[in-house]
This record gives structure tokens, C-alpha cells and sequence, in this order.
């Protein structure tokens, strides 16, 4: 069978997989849409916790970033990795005993003021949507490819799908969906890692593979070939960085700490018992996490190599099919510029005559290492599971802080749970339907639109959840302040340096600030938060005695209940 006959069987076995799961898990109250009843299992919140983790951002665009950026795309393994263990260890376990399940919860009642729960809504929406924008995107990609449609059409089926297990199941669909979601998407990486990994180096753990001899005989270091594959096309060898040390500190940096301001992560940490479980699980996604992120380096040199031993200086007329299927989606091109019908690969931008999308290099990486099809197929549902399991959580985020944070805690105190759920599915159907329209018009590849959504994480919340947690003189005034400095900065840095809608194009990187790219802004803007935010407090009353007496409590291991609406 050809591959879109596999793609149609595997693809919608898993839908069906997924809906089924929606249909026999539907919230029929409040606390099941938001939190799940806060009885799941430390092993299924961990999976699902670690498919909530791992968007189409870690599955589909990270390796591909490390194809093409080498040495600097590490800052996206050690950024998510860190920023996954300090959210579990620092945070997690101190806002779980608080007893609030979204993040403008916890800050309009810590630091006592809607003003200041007003602002985290803003900024939870702000961040949730920037995400989202990601993950549609790469329903669309995987689409366009493999069901032979548009990309706009594929954002689209996503959307449809999203919609029905997000809306109906809510949270208590979404986790046990997306334990499935997870089995596929993990099986999808690992099967054409190890399948190529043997190939090439005749070792069957890619992890080890990536440092091994080739299976040639030859004795050359596979990583030593493709240093030396990149030197002959002028690109940098890809052990080695380019970027500035203080621009691979400060994307790692932002990457890290706007883990902790996620709102769809923070949320998994309620769906547990105890604040036990709750640690369980997290050690347990960080395991489930771990083998994902190990592996990703590894198939980025696979398809590196394999790339350029494939495409570069060869004859268009006898190109692979692989090649042909993927310029139909406009994502790869040749553009034969000296029309001698070879395909120029090379550093030079003038010269070269090959335009590549980095997040097609995980989805074509079976096809130009040509494994079977069925696995092909694989990797697309893999695609769509990771792309899908993270959209379905940031729409919850989006829905809650608009049914729980600001209409049960704002405007109407006294919605019944009938109407609050009612208020939740229809802000989740017209958050699905914004998130498609960014899907459609993203600014940027995969990767780069979420490192974005953490750098505005890193500059709005960040700050107020530490404070909040660690420092009780910490008050609302100061709290405000920074969170609005933070978010107002990174905004603007996104607009002019990222999006170039201040200027006809986005200027060059000899003006960025610092020489930090926008992807790494959210550390300069969390700084700015931190002074803003310590400055402020300082020359304003302190909180309320009751306040503080929370703090105080919040960090002490014992009494710690369960989650709470």
C-alpha cells in the first residue's frame, strides 16, 4: 500500500482512538471539565502530562532545528529539559497546595486584587494563543503532506478534531486522550530513529548511534562525516555554534523560566489526589519526556546526513519521490538559478538553490532514509498526536480563564456550575476557531512561534509566581506593575525584532538589544519584571496579615489536601 493509504488507516484508527476515549470520558461538572475530578493516577497524569509537554514544537520542530542550527539548537533540549524540572520541583508542588487550578486563580487570590486577576487572564490568553498557533501549524504541516491537502485545509481538520474531544470531554477527556496520545506519539518518534539508527551505524539505540561508527566499514564517526559534509557546502560544521554566548544564556534562560508561567502544564498538577501524586507524576513525565528529548538529537544528524548525501549536487530529473510530494506543499523548493539542473545545496544565500522548511525534517526523516511505508504513516500520526494532545490543553487554559477566572470570579459570582460549564464549552469553540486562524497565519515556523509564547510566559508570570510563593511582603501594587512592564516589553521586542510590523521587514540582528534574539528576550523582560515588581513593593503597603499567613502555609509539607474549585 502507498503511503496515503497508510496515513488514512493509521491516522484515522488514532482519531477514532481519541474520540472514542472523549465520548467514554465526557465532564459532566465543573471540576471534571477543569481539573478531572482530581483523581487521576500519578502513571496516566504522567503520561499524559508528558504529551501535554511535548508539542508538535518537541516532535516535530525541535530536530529539525538541530538539523539546521546544529550545536545552537541545543538551547531548545536544555531549555524545555531544565524548565520542565524546575516547574516540578520549584513550583508544582507549592501551587498545588494553594488549591487553585489556573494561574490568574492563583494570583488574583494571592495577591488579593481582580485587578491583578485581570491581568493574568490577559496574559494566560496572550500565551495560550501564541502556543496555539504553534501546534495548528503543525496539524497543518503534517496534513499537507500526507493527506495531499493545503495547509490551510489541514489546520482546519484539526480544528474539527480538537473541537470535539476538548469541548465535550474537557479535562477528564483531554488527560485520558492524551495518555493515548502519548503510546502513539512516543512509538512514532522511536521506530524510524531505531530503524535508521541501524542503518546507518548498525547500532539499534539512536542515543548511541548518533556517536558511533558508520555501518560502512569505513570507521568515519558518523558525527565527523556530517562536520565534514557541511564544511564542503560552507556551512559551519555542525558541532560547533555560532550563535553569542549571551544569546544561547538567554533563550535557555527564557525557555526555562516561562515553563513555569504554562498555564496548560501547571493545571496537570490538580488532576492528582495528593500533592504525593502529584510529585509522582512529575518525576514519572520526566522519565516519559527524557525519551523523547534524548532521541531528538540523534535523528537530526540522521536526517542531516541523510539529506545532503540525497539531494546535494544531484540531477532535479532524477530526485525521489519524497522530494517531488514534499515541493507540492510548498514547504520545500528548488530553484535552479545557473540552469544546469543539478540542485545547488551551499551556505552561500546567493548561490544556493534549495529552500527548506525546518519543521518538515521529523516527518520527511522515513521518507529520505526510505523505510516503509506504514512507517511513514506512523510518524505522521505521531505528528498530529503531539500537535493535537498540547492544543487540546492550551484550549482549556483558554477556556477556564474565561469561564472560571473571569466570568465565576469576576462579572458573575453567582453562575450556576450548569451555566459555568455551558460558559466554558462556548469559550472553547471560539478559542478553537481564533487558535485556527493563527494556525493559518503564524508568524514563523513551529519552534520559533512557541520559544515566543515562553519568552511572554517568562516575562508575565514568572516573577509574580515566585514572588507569590517566596516572598510575603510581595503585595498586588508590585505585582501588577511588573507583570504589565514585562508583558508590554516582550510584545513589543516580538512586534519589531520578530514580526517586523514596525518596519517593512524585521531588522537585523546587529540591532537586537544586547545581542539577544526575540526568542531570548523573556529573560531581559522577566528581569525588568523583577525590579519593576520589587521596586513597586517596596514603596507600597504590604499585604494583609492573612496574606502572609498563606504564604507561610503554602510552604510547609503538611495539610496539603486536594485540589479544590
Amino acid at each position: 500500500m502507498d503511503v496515503k493509504i497508510w496515513t488514512y488507516i493509521i491516522v484515522g484508527l488514532t482519531f477514532a482512538l481519541y474520540i472514542g476515549i472523549a465520548f467514554w470520558s465526557r465532564a459532566g461538572s465543573t471540576k471534571e471539565f477543569y481539573v478531572a475530578g482530581g483523581g487521576v493516577s500519578p502513571l496516566a497524569n504522567g503520561m499524559a502530562t508528558a504529551a501535554d509537554w511535548m508539542s508538535a514544537a518537541s516532535f516535530i520542530s525541535m530536530a529539525g532545528l538541530i538539523s539546521f542550527m546544529g550545536y545552537d539548537g541545543t538551547v531548545y533540549l536544555m531549555g524545555w529539559t531544565g524548565g520542565y524540572v524546575l516547574l516540578a520541583l520549584l513550583l508544582a508542588p507549592y501551587l498545588r497546595k494553594f488549591g487553585k487550578f489556573t494561574v490568574p486563580d492563583f494570583i488574583g487570590d494571592r495577591y488579593y486584587s481582580n485587578s491583578a486577576r485581570s491581568v493574568a487572564v490577559v496574559c494566560a490568553l496572550l500565551v495560550s494563543f501564541t502556543y496555539v498557533a504553534g501546534q495548528m501549524r503543525g496539524v497543518g504541516v503534517v496534513f499537507s503532506r500526507f493527506l495531499e491537502v493545503d495547509i490551510n485545509t489541514g489546520v482546519i481538520i484539526g480544528m474539527v478534531i480538537v473541537l470535539i474531544y476538548a469541548v465535550m470531554g474537557g479535562m477528564k477527556g483531554i488527560t485520558y486522550t492524551q495518555v493515548a496520545q502519548y503510546c502513539v506519539l512516543i512509538f512514532a518518534f522511536m521506530v524510524p530513529a531505531i530503524y535508521i539508527s541501524i542503518i546507518m551505524t548498525g547500532v539499534p539505540i539512536p542515543q548511541l548511534g548518533m556517536g558511533s561508527t558508520l555501518a560502512d566499514g569505513s570507521g568515519v564517526y558518523l558525527l565527523d562525516k556530517l562536520d565534514g559534509l557541511s564544511r564542503e557546502l560552507g556551512f559551519a560544521e555542525y558541532t560547533q555554534g555560532t550563535k553569542k554566548m549571551q544569546d544561547v544564556f538567554a533563550i535557555t534562560l527564557a525557555l526555562m523560566v516561562g515553563t513555569a508561567g504554562l498555564p496548560h502544564v501547571i493545571v496537570r498538577f490538580f488532576t492528582v489526589k495528593r500533592v504525593k501524586d502529584a510529585r509522582m507524576s512529575a518525576g514519572l513525565a520526566l522519565v516519559f519526556i527524557a525519551i523523547l528529548y534524548t532521541t531528538a538529537p540523534a535523528i537530526s544528524v540522521f536526517a542531516r546526513t541523510n539529506l545532503i548525501e540525497t539531494v546535494s549536487n544531484r540531477d532535479y530529473a532524477t530526485v525521489p519521490k519524497w522530494f517531488k510530494n514534499w515541493e507540492k506543499t510548498g514547504l520545500l523548493a528548488f530553484t535552479d538559478k545557473n540552469n544546469d539542473g543539478k540542485i545547488q545545496y551551499v551556505a552561500d544565500k546567493e548561490a544556493n538553490e534549495l529552500t527548506i522548511d525546518n519543521d518538515i525534517m521529523v516527518l520527511a526523516n522515513p521518507e529520505i532514509a526510505n523505510l516503509p511505508n506504514w512507517v511513514i504513516a506512523l510518524v505522521a500520526a505521531g505528528g498530529l498526536a503531539a500537535a493535537l494532545s498540547t492544543a487540546a490543553g492550551l484550549l482549556l487554559v483558554i477556556s477556564s480563564s474565561v469561564s472560571h477566572d473571569l466570568l465565576k470570579k469576576m462579572i458573575f459570582p453567582d453562575i450556576s456550575e450548569k451555566g459555568e460549564l455551558i460558559a466554558a464549552r462556548v469559550s472553547a469553540t471560539v478559542a478553537v476557531c481564533i487558535a485556527g486562524y493563527f494556525g493559518i497565519n503564524p508568524p514563523g515556523f513551529v519552534a520559533a512561534v512557541v520559544a515566543l509564547a515562553f519568552g511572554l510566559a517568562a516575562a508575565s508570570f514568572f516573577p509574580a509566581i515566585i514572588l507569590g510563593i517566596f516572598y510575603k511582603r510581595m503585595n498586588k501594587e508590585g505585582a501588577v506593575a511588573g507583570m504589565v512592564v514585562g508583558t508590554v516589553l516582550m510584545l513589543y521586542y516580538m512586534v519589531k525584532y520578530k514580526m517586523g510590523w514596525l518596519d517593512a521587514t524585521p531588522p537585523p540582528a546587529s540591532e537586537w538589544w544586547f545581542g539577544i534574539s526575540p526568542e531570548g528576550f523573556g529573560s531581559v523582560a522577566m528581569l525588568v519584571n523583577f525590579v519593576v515588581s520589587l521596586t513597586i513593593s517596596a514603596f507600597t503597603p504590604a499585604p494583609p496579615e492573612d496574606v502572609q499567613q498563606i504564604v507561610e502555609d503554602i510552604r510547609l509539607p503538611s495539610g496539603a489536601g486536594e485540589a479544590t474549585h
